[in-house]
């Protein structure tokens, strides 16, 4: 069994740049003979497809060596054939509805990221293999798992226990663990624990996987279908050891992982052994059998029951399908029963028996020994393709079986095993190639750059194996660009590295939880927002109580909604941000006509003097006015003013303060129409009949009412939020009369102005707040609308590097730059299907150099604060909703909402979460939402229009 020995692990010294050309160019050499010159002598129209069945694969031309040697080689043409129907079987088997038609069976694995090279600390390692198992201590030193210190040590495997009772079978290896583990551990120390299982499993966790099927001799009952890492634990628990299994994985992942160059991590690994699997990084989106949808996960592809149909029919020959035949698993395992070096020999064997039978070899000799099974193996087939005297090789070889070769029956073996092999190696091409392509066309690539982590008996012991696949490979997949690694104990140290890595990934995702949750709301904690927001609305409504509301609830002195009988010409200006409209409207029976034109406010002039901004608007008004012809006419119009105001009538309005960004002085506590009618005076512009002011929220109400009758809330998510609604005049205290209804203008945005929200508001939330130019006011505003949702995730982003989980902890001196992550990246990066590739872009634009695992988690965060501001916006609109099903005493409330806002309108998800969230808190309610068209402008429009309906002729 062996003692335990220390060791640290190198790879082979790389070529020169010359060593590699040569190499290239003498495999590129070498497919030309190994996949062309063999099928010279070929009639037209009898090269195979892989449609064609067994037994069809040779011309009846030629000598029976030349018959078996075409029989055997498989053209350029047929493995592109051969790749297109990997790839199709790939798709299937990432298809939850076509997973149960596909060979490849696609397994997801749960290794969602690359090691970084950070990973460090002890770890034990349990390798099961095909005739002993392997125990390994490990210890990584984060310095890029470049040297790592290994113990190990191999317990022989009984073969009554291969094929014993599955509890027999993990008992052993727990008491194999214990021996390892009595040398040199404390025993009372933990040790986390990786389990390299290379048989096929349903994984549904990294740490939980049932077994499919067995394969490479094992036949231990009581296995299949049951959770091997569960099982491994419990026989670890009864001998009572201090040892945690944290993940299981197949020795292709263990590959994978260790497997990099120039800082770029292995995305592809295959294993050419007695066995062949391959595994890969795929979009986790495409993975439907699990529910993880962003980022990437490893796929475990089982790719040696490819063709376990008739797909391979026309690849098979006669003597694969006695090798098949012979197996313990007939008809099983077909893809991997012509590339394993499980299977070479056999083929070899069974292609040379045949010959001798037809007196082409050996014909001194007798030949009967290659009748009998496992007489020839697969390294002996190395050593004969592989020796510098390949001659004396094969004769040596061969006269140990008793046979007499002549020099010539020494060419044909050699022959006959260079293409056993050259097939082998083609095939795997075949199905590497399916692989790059399928990642280049997931990733919307034009070119693919890729690392290949290789292992197995016939990549290691045959150099001309890794020559072959890398140039086929090329040749079937030219826009990919690869380069072959050797793996350096991917089992062992492969194993260590998986589970340092999912430890370090459980640290990095408790932090994550740690400092993302106070952002996830529950049910209650929504609901709780709504009966603060109701609360609030019923003491904005009170005449003695408006003062003490957060909400402010203003009476707009709007008293109906479009009935569809409006008519006119009408101008409308809309002032809301640096940006401001003029326009002007025709209402006729059957539409509406607008004609506008923008202007930009400059920054020096909205933090400067009141009399300088009305001064420019009325500029501006004079100027579209003689632009449309419109200077002699005195046409009714309505002024979109997006602050909050106190609505003392319809065309009078007293700014109560400034918000986004304006500060110019003299306006607060003025009315703002007669700031507009006095700044006309001084300019000497007479044509001004300013009937209406209203909000952009009320403004938005009215657009989508001219359309759709039942619309009597407003909505505006966008740079900043609001909202107004139709409420019962007998419920507004602070105007006089009952009849009838009034919009109020809610100036939801101060919602939690006076402390009732702190419960909800989180550190990011305050750090931004106290960096706004009005810190504490404006509360529920900075938590939903675009202009502070990329600061709140600026500043968690910050918090993750300072914890270590993004970036690598390095710092990110752009990231600590205000306004640098503008809320419009929120809405690119959560759109579904958008490939991460660009998500890195828009990071690495940033001067942030993130990794994929880092696009992954700022994609998270994103998600989680746009996912609560459209809660909160659902819970706030739930209240409002509710009052007025009360108000109206109706059991079922159908309404709609006119709704505006980039954030509303551009957000891939905002709508959708919105809507649900409300359905959800507001169940008695019917709520349809409608987008307006220009609410602000046509609008405010319509508001004067109705305004002149109501007046009279």
């Amino acid at each position: 069994m062996g003692s335990p020995e220390r060791r640290g692990a190198a790879g082979p010294a790389p070529r020169s740049p010359q060593e590699q050309s040569t190499a290239v160019a003498a495999a590129r050499s070498l497919t030309r003979r190994a996949l062309g010159s063999m099928d010279r002598g070929r009639a037209p129209g009898l090269r195979p497809s892989l449609s064609q069945q067994p037994g069809q694969r040779s011309s009846s031309v030629g000598s029976p060596v030349q018959k078996a040697l075409r029989a055997l080689t498989v053209p350029l043409e047929t493995l592109q054939v051969l790749k297109g129907h990997m790839m199709q079987d790939m798709r299937k088997g990432l298809s939850r509805q076509m997973h149960a038609q596909a060979t490849m069976q696609m397994l997801p694995t749960f290794i969602c990221s690359m090691p970084d090279g950070t990973e460090k600390g002890d770890l034990l390692v349990v390798e099961l293999c095909q005739s002993y198992v392997r125990t390994l201590y490990v210890t990584l030193f984060g310095d890029g798992n470049q040297r790592p210190q290994v113990m190990y040590k191999i317990f022989d495997l009984p073969l009554n226990i291969m094929q014993g009772k599955g509890e027999a079978l993990f008992s052993f290896i727990a008491k194999c663990l214990r021996q390892f583990l009595a040398g040199f551990s404390s025993p009372q120390r933990r040790f986390p624990l990786g389990f390299v299982f290379p048989f096929s499993c349903k994984q549904t966790r990294l740490d939980k996987a049932e077994l499919i099927s067995w394969s490479k001799g094992f036949r231990c009952t009581g296995v299949e279908g049951k959770d091997v890492v569960q099982l491994l634990q419990s026989a670890i628990n009864k001998e009572e050891l201090y040892v945690d299994v944290v993940a299981l994985m197949n020795d292709t992942v263990g590959t994978m992982m260790t497997s990099s160059k120039d800082d770029k991590a292995c995305e592809v690994a295959i294993i050419v052994d007695t066995g062949t699997n391959s595994c890969f990084m795929a979009e986790a989106q495409l993975i439907e059998m699990v529910e993880e949808t962003s980022g990437r996960m490893c796929v475990n592809t089982e790719w040696g029951c490819f063709g376990d149909d008739t797909t391979l029919s026309g690849i098979v020959t006669i003597y694969d399908q006695h090798v098949d035949k012979e197996s313990s698993n007939p008809g099983k395992k077909r893809f991997e029963k012509l590339v394993g070096s499980l299977y070479l020999g056999e083929i070899v064997r069974h292609v040379l028996s045949a010959l001798a039978a037809e007196k082409a070899v050996f014909t001194g000799s007798d030949a009967r020994i290659l009748r009998n099974k496992d007489v020839l193996k697969t390294h002996q087939v190395l050593e004969i393709i592989n020796h510098e005297d390949g001659m004396a090789k094969t004769r040596s070889t061969l006269e140990t079986l008793g046979l007499r070769p002549s020099e010539r029956d020494c060419c044909r073996v050699q022959q006959v095993c260079r293409v056993v092999v050259s097939r082998s190696a083609a095939l795997c091409a075949a199905g590497l190639a399916a692989i790059l392509t399928h990642m280049c066309q997931s990733r919307e690539l034009e070119q693919l750059s890729a690392n290949i982590g290789v292992d197995g008996e016939l990549y290691r012991d045959y150099t001309r194996f890794g020559e072959i696949l890398q140039s086929v490979t090329g040749l079937l997949a030219p826009e990919c660009s690869i380069t072959l690694l050797p793996s350096v104990d991917g089992t062992g140290r492969g194993a260590a590295i998986v589970t340092a890595l999912a430890l370090r990934l459980v640290e990095q995702r408790r932090e994550v939880e740690r400092l993302l949750s106070p952002l996830r709301l529950s049910h209650s904690d929504l609901q709780r927002v709504q009966a603060l927001m109701r609360q609030e609305m019923d003491l904005g409504l009170g005449k003695e109580t408006n003062a003490r509301s957060s909400v402010r609830m203003l009476p707009t002195y709007v008293r109906a909604t479009p009935d569809g009988t409006e008519r006119g010409e009408f101008l409308a200006l809309d002032l809301g941000g640096t940006n401001f409209r003029v326009l002007v409207v025709r209402v006729a029976e059957d539409s509406i006509r607008m004609a506008s034109e923008i202007y930009v406010i400059p920054t020096s002039i909205i933090q400067g003097t009141g009399v300088a901004l009305f001064n420019h608007i009325i500029e501006c008004i004079m100027d579209f006015q003689l632009k449309q012809d419109l200077m002699e006419q005195i046409l009714p119009l309505g002024f979109t003013f997006s602050f909050p105001c106190q609505q003392l009538g319809l065309d009078k309005a007293v700014l109560l303060n400034w918000t986004k960004g304006f500060s110019a002085s003299g306006c607060v506590g003025q009315d703002v129409v007669q700031l507009l009618r006095d700044a006309a005076q001084r300019k000497e512009h007479f044509a001004l009949n300013v009937v209406a002011v209203v909000n952009d929220t009320v403004g938005t109400m009215m657009s989508c009412g001219y359309d759709d009758p039942k619309c009597e809330i407003g909505l505006i998510v966008g740079t900043g939020t609001n909202a107004c609604y139709m409420e019962e005049m007998r419920n507004v205290g602070t105007v006089e009369g009952n009849d009838g209804r009034m919009c109020i203008n809610m100036e939801w945005g101060a919602f939690g102005d006076n402390g009732c929200l702190d419960h909800i508001f989180t550190t990011f939330d305050r750090m931004v707040d106290e960096k706004t130019i009005n810190p504490g006011k404006q509360r529920f505003e900075k938590l939903i609308s675009g202009m502070y949702l990329g600061e709140i995730v600026r500043y968690i982003l910050l918090a993750m590097v300072e914890k270590q989980v993004l970036f690598h902890g390095k710092p990110c001196p752009k990231l600590q730059t205000k306004d640098i992550f503008q809320t419009k990246f929120l809405s690119t990066i959560e759109i579904d299907g958008l490939a991460l590739r660009k998500v890195l872009a828009i990071l690495r634009d940033l001067d942030l150099h993130a990794s994929f695992e880092d696009s992954v988690l700022v994609r998270e965060v994103c998600q989680t604060v746009s996912l609560r501001a459209a809660q909160l916006c659902a819970a706030g609109m739930a209240a409002v909703v509710e009052k007025m099903r009360e108000n109206r005493g109706l059991d079922q409330l159908v309404v709609t909402v006119g709704v505006d806002g980039t954030l509303y309108k551009m957000h891939p998800h905002f709508s959708q979460h919105l809507q649900q969230t409300l359905r959800v808190l507001a169940p008695k309610c019917t709520v349809t939402f409608l987008q307006s068209e220009d609410g602000s402008g046509k609008g405010a429009a319509l508001v004067a229009a109705v305004a002149c309906r109501k007046a009279g002729p």
